[in-house]
């Protein structure tokens, strides 16, 4: 599931995701995704509830910077960012706690005749995704999803644009 946009990514890196997530979680953060190029560059994605600053960044990326050096991971380059608004869904979790929200899901394979989906997420059952289109209840296996993200809506963007505003 999941899945990089980019030809040039693989996804997952063997192994990192596990201890990388327990890093980040002891400094309060949540890993949403992980890539690394062929070319040695890392991009680690990270939330927290409130959102991500660019401190934040700063200072999980000194962090990892050094965690990289003790673990021995390879790599040249390293980037640290927020998931931005329209935000992947990557795990099963992030269905759940995104309910209500509205994503674009791309399958694997068609499903009814078609690959692409859009419409409010109604969270997941039994490895099903439910999602809710203009066309009815969509049910998708987590296991056929290739891509999902939310979907950036006006009233996320004021509420962004609020907290930016906020000291």
């Amino acid at each position: 599931m999941g899945g990089s946009a980019h030809f040039l990514f693989v996804k997952p890196i063997a192994g990192s995701e596990g201890w990388l997530e327990a890093t980040l979680g002891s400094l309060g953060y949540e890993l949403v995704d992980l890539e690394m190029s062929r070319s040695g560059l890392v991009r680690v994605f990270i939330d927290k509830p409130g959102g991500i600053t660019v401190e934040d960044c700063a200072t999980v990326s000194h962090h990892l910077t050094r965690v990289f050096e003790v673990e021995g991971f390879d790599y040249d380059r390293l980037e640290v960012s927020s998931p931005g608004l329209d935000r992947p869904l990557v795990k099963p979790a992030d269905f759940d706690r995104f309910a209500g929200r509205t994503a674009k899901i791309e399958t694997h394979r068609p499903q009814d005749g078609r690959r692409r989906f859009q419409g409010r997420l109604a969270g997941v059952r039994e490895d099903m995704i439910r999602l809710e289109t203009p066309e009815g209840l969509v049910t998708i296996a987590l296991a056929d999803i290739a891509r999902a993200k939310l979907v950036i809506d006006d009233a996320l963007m004021k509420e962004s644009l609020r907290r930016e505003e906020t000291p």
